[in-house]
């Protein structure tokens, strides 16, 4: 039964077109990205955001303390780490703030080494940009992993959702650009990428 995360939200406009529909999760993106916001963007939009709905930080390579300050003050509840982010990283991110973690791991030919101590894996296509490429990756990598729940981003949308789910199961389904038009959220494909998600369920 996956869940379903819509990241980059930017705007109060993103707001009010999540909680008309409530997905599991959504993200706000701190790291280099036409959808980045910073700090006080995110806490007002925190602020607007439905409480039945999980917030995730996305970072690069970010400050420990930096997350663990966004986490301290509940504008996020779990970090989705995109950058060179190790077991050492992982665990003393954990120990400082409690949140839980996301590891994101780009897919190309193969499926890479995982590290460990992370809550979730985020599988994406392997990309100079460390995410957010909007292409998808070969699924059959994934046929046989048998780790941690994990969060399937790459090149998602209303056309190949439901095969997504059909072909893999995973816990959540993740998608940003596919809920766009011209670079901003779309409200009507954010209402439908619910509504598939759900309704394989």
């Amino acid at each position: 039964m996956s869940k379903i995360k819509i990241c980059g939200l930017s705007r109060i406009e993103d707001i009010v077109a999540v909680n008309s529909v409530l997905p599991d999760y959504i993200g706000f993106v701190f790291a280099p990205s036409p959808r980045r916001i910073d700090g006080k963007t995110a806490i007002i939009l925190r602020e607007c955001l439905d409480h039945r709905i999980t917030t995730v930080g996305v970072f690069v390579n970010q400050e420990i303390e930096t997350i663990a300050d966004l986490w301290r003050r509940g504008v996020i509840d779990l970090a989705q780490l995109h950058g060179d982010e190790d077991t050492d990283y992982i665990a003393r991110l954990k120990a400082i703030c409690g949140c839980a973690v996301i590891k994101a791991i780009g897919v190309g030919d193969e499926l890479p080494s995982l590290p460990e101590k992370a809550d979730y894996c985020l599988f994406d296509s392997l990309s100079s940009k460390r995410g957010g490429s909007g292409k998808a990756f070969n699924w059959s990598l994934l046929k046989h992993y048998y780790g941690s729940p994990y969060f399937l981003a790459g090149g998602l949308t209303v056309a190949n959702i439901s095969n997504a789910i059909n072909y893999l199961a995973p816990y959540c389904i993740d998608v940003s650009s596919g809920a766009e038009t011209n670079g901003i959220k779309d409200p009507d494909k954010i209402k439908e990428i619910v509504r598939l998600v759900r309704k394989a369920l």
